[in-house]
Formats: C-alpha cells, sequence, structure tokens
C-alpha cells in the first residue's frame, strides 16, 4: 500500500502515537502529502519544555549562555528552513542532476552543462538575472575586483558609500601597493570615500549629496570587514541604491557581499544592486567548497564582470572545472543555509560570554545578525594573540600549531589567525583573526556546529583568565 502511494506521487509518513492505556495497541497515523515539501502536522500531544543545558561538555559561563540562546536559535532556524527552501525551488528550476558533476577539462567546451546549470540555479537563488559562480575566483577579493573593474573605465569615479572598504581591496584601487600593478587609480579611476558616522551607520544626509555625474560606481561594504561598525541590512542596502540611483540612474552599484549570504531571506540584486560578488569558501560554499566566487547582478555586468575573469570574447562560455569540484560547489552551496544559521548561532554565543566577562563586542548580545562575523574587543596585543592560540587548540587541523603574527598578501597591518580548517582560509569553518592594531580585534566567524564555538569558548576563558 505504501509503496503504490509513493510511486503515485504520494509521500507518506508513519507517525507512531503513544497508547492511550497499556491495553490499547499503538495507533499508526499516516498523512499523505501531495507535493515534496508541503505537509501538514498530525496534532500532537503536548510535549515536556526541553531542559536547560547541565552538562559536563560546557563550562559554567558557556552552560548559562546557551540556555538564554535557545528562543534565538529556534528563530535562526526559522531562516535557515526559508533559505533552504529557495536553495531546493532554484535547483528544481535548474533541472539540476547527476550529470551535471561529470566536471570538464582543458578549456571547458565538454562541459555537460554544469556551468550553466550552477550559474542559472544561483541568478534565482539571489534574485538576478545572471552569475557567473567559479572556482578560478581566487578569492572574495578577487571576484569583487573583477566587478568593479567591470563597471569602471578611465575618467570615472568609485565611491565608497560605507566607509573605508576591507584592507584587501586598498591595493586594487590603488590606495596603497606597489606601482605597476594595474590598480584602478593606475587606469585613471578616482576615488572617494564617505565616512561612516559615530555610531558605525551610514551618513543618509551625506549620501544625498555624494553621487556625481562621474561617479560610475558606487561601493557598499556589507559585512564590517576590519572596522568597529555594524553590518549592513539588506534594507539599509536597498534605501542606499535608491539614493544613489536617484542622483544618478547611471551609477552602478556593486556590493561586497560576503559573509552575508543565507543571513537574511533576500539577497542585496533583489532589491536593486547591479552587481554583487563574494567568496565560495565562505557562506555559499557551505564548508565543503574546495574554492571559489561569484560576481551575480544584471546580465550584462555579469558579462563584463566574466570578460575581466578571463579575456574578452570567452567571458562564460569557458573555463574548466573537474567533476569533484564541480559536484561539492553544487553541494556547497545546498548546504550554505544550514552552516551560516550554525554560525550566526556560534556568533552569538561568542557575544553573549564575551559581553559577560566585560568585553565590548560587535554586534551587541542577541540582536539580529546580518552577517557571520562577531567581533571581541581585546583590548592589547597580548590578549588577541591569546585568543586565536586558544582557538587554534580546539581546531581539527593543525591544533598543535600556535598562532604568529606577521604579514599577509593584501593587508597593511601584521594579521594572525586561527584556521585550523579544511579549507585553506576558508572562514565558513570556525576560525579567528585580528589585525595587530588599536584596539586590538578580534573577527570571529564561521563554524559547522554552535557547539564547536561552546568547546572553544572553554578554552578561550581559560586563556584570557591569565590576564
Amino acid at each position: 500500500m505504501a509503496m503504490m502511494m509513493m510511486m503515485a506521487g504520494i509521500c507518506t509518513k508513519d507517525l507512531l502515537l503513544p497508547p492511550a492505556s497499556s491495553s490499547q495497541p499503538a495507533s499508526i497515523l499516516t498523512c499523505n502529502v501531495p507535493t515534496r515539501r508541503v505537509c501538514r502536522r498530525a496534532q500532537m500531544q503536548s510535549v515536556e519544555p526541553l531542559p536547560v543545558v547541565n552538562d559536563s561538555h560546557f563550562c559554567p559561563q558557556v552552560a548559562d549562555a546557551v540556555n538564554l540562546l535557545y528562543p534565538e536559535f529556534m528563530r535562526i532556524d526559522a531562516i535557515v528552513a526559508k533559505n533552504l527552501d529557495r536553495v531546493l525551488n532554484a535547483y528544481a528550476s535548474a533541472r539540476v542532476g547527476t550529470h551535471h558533476f561529470g566536471g570538464s577539462t582543458g578549456c571547458g567546451h565538454n562541459d555537460a552543462g554544469g556551468r550553466e546549470a550552477l550559474d542559472s540555479a544561483f541568478a534565482t537563488l539571489v534574485g538576478s538575472e545572471a552569475a557567473i559562480v567559479r572556482s578560478q575566483f581566487f578569492s572574495g577579493t578577487h571576484a569583487i575586483a573583477c566587478a568593479l573593474y567591470a563597471a569602471l573605465r578611465p575618467g570615472g569615479e568609485l565611491l565608497a558609500v560605507a566607509g573605508a572598504p576591507y584592507d584587501t581591496l586598498e591595493e586594487v584601487i590603488g590606495l596603497r601597493g606597489s606601482p605597476n600593478h594595474g590598480s584602478l587609480k593606475e587606469f585613471g579611476v578616482s576615488y572617494q570615500e564617505l565616512p561612516l558616522l559615530e555610531d558605525g551607520g551610514l551618513d543618509w544626509d551625506g549620501l544625498d549629496e555624494a553621487v556625481k555625474p562621474q561617479t560610475q560606481c558606487a561601493f557598499i561594504q556589507r559585512s564590517c570587514g576590519y572596522s568597529w561598525r555594524k553590518s549592513l541590512t539588506v534594507a539599509e542596502i536597498k534605501r542606499a541604491i535608491e539614493k544613489i540611483k536617484a542622483q544618478n540612474p547611471r551609477c552602478v552599484v556593486v556590493v561586497d557581499n560576503c559573509y552575508g549570504e543565507f543571513v537574511e531571506t533576500l539577497e542585496p540584486t533583489a532589491v536593486g544592486a547591479d552587481l554583487m560578488a563574494g567568496s565560495l569558501i565562505k557562506n555559499p560554499g557551505g564548508t565543503i567548497a574546495p574554492s571559489g566566487g561569484y560576481v551575480a547582478g544584471k546580465a550584462e555586468w555579469v558579462e563584463s564582470a566574466a570578460a575581466r575573469l578571463c579575456a574578452p570574447g570567452i567571458g562564460m562560455e569557458a573555463g574548466a572545472t573537474s567533476g569533484d569540484v564541480m559536484r561539492l560547489l553544487f553541494q556547497g552551496l545546498f548546504l550554505g543555509p544550514q552552516m551560516v544559521g550554525e554560525a550566526i548561532k556560534g556568533g552569538l554565543l561568542v557575544a553573549e560570554v564575551m559581553a559577560a566577562e566585560g568585553y565590548k563586542v560587535q554586534p551587541p548580545p542577541r540582536i539580529q545578525r546580518h552577517d557571520i562575523i562577531q567581533a571581541v574587543q581585546l583590548g592589547t596585543r597580548e590578549r588577541l594573540l591569546a585568543f586565536c592560540a586558544a582557538v587554534q587548540k580546539c581546531c581539527p587541523v593543525g591544533a598543535y600549531i600556535r598562532p604568529v603574527a606577521g604579514a599577509s598578501a593584501g593587508y597593511e597591518s601584521e594579521v594572525v589567525f586561527a584556521d585550523g580548517t579544511f579549507v585553506d582560509g576558508s572562514t565558513s569553518e570556525l576560525s579567528c583573526d585580528g589585525p595587530l592594531r588599536e584596539p586590538y580585534v578580534i573577527f570571529c566567524q564561521g563554524g559547522t556546529h554552535w557547539t564547536h564555538w561552546a568547546l572553544a569558548l572553554e578554552s578561550v576563558l581559560e586563556a584570557l583568565s591569565k590576564f
């Protein structure tokens, strides 16, 4: 009977209900589900509330914080469900099948449709006309640079709307770095920056007058980066886009979407951004994408960014990706909502515990998140190094390594990283890092489950207790 119903496309779920008395046998409740995801819940008996956490695996400070955060965790799970549904619908629309995991070699002309299916699914997912999702993007900075070079031409102006950009973009723009490396400045592009207000928010009044006729591109960084500021909501990004377009409709709005994917249920391209870019070893890679990045937005600008990635005339029509990698890109994007949800829970836990210990945190405890980064102001170089060392001890890879601050490509200041991750540089896995400069802020992100941060925090508290 059940097999016949399954063959007819009807999903059956057998729910074993407890007997009303010892003499009455258990009953089977069968629920017919007409679609793959829509199911009415059977009315169940009342359930006792979950007990508070009292487990020796967590130190008291962490256990107390977890008990406070359970309502927040349930709210995050609701967002995860909505975003997972978006991914499933996008994959269904693109008709994703196992043949798309075959990969290609050489120029990639023998690709079995995997490139196009992944690009199509991603564009549907983020509400854009087009997208290019490739393993050939080295990093988020690389993808963002391709988007900026797509939008800007000699004599134009780049306007940074949300204060100073992330450190690694400074050499792309030409604010520092080696000559003759092809920065935007060397190509005749000028740069203007709209400082943030004292509270870390956008200067809305200043933005009303900031866009000029020569402003070819307005750049919005969604996440806080290495700044002590609020990350932007999608609603704020939409408001900024409307103000920019009202002054210059031809101005191309580019959003650095790193760390923001799947945190809300809409992405910037769904509210008017012309282009957005990010990394696959962050949120949308689901902790398993081995490399890559994306650019999504209006078709003409995505094609221009693709030409910057490879060469004019080739654009999106070539580029080999091995079968193993192609499958991981599809699977990683599918896992993205869940991994982002766990990272947000981990960030909430870091904020709750560290604030209780007397440290300044950004965002504050139990505040709705708009990226996966949790910043903690530690005040001294020694505490910053100790925090990183404590987290590194709790990493699955390289737990025996002691992080040492040093120069890192693209960064002006010395930087220290705790990133014992399976994918090198992955910040969707549990990790933290920070520049060695005042006020010595550590930026925490990632994690495949919030309990990993719970265990790491015990190590952190023990290390900081020595100061």
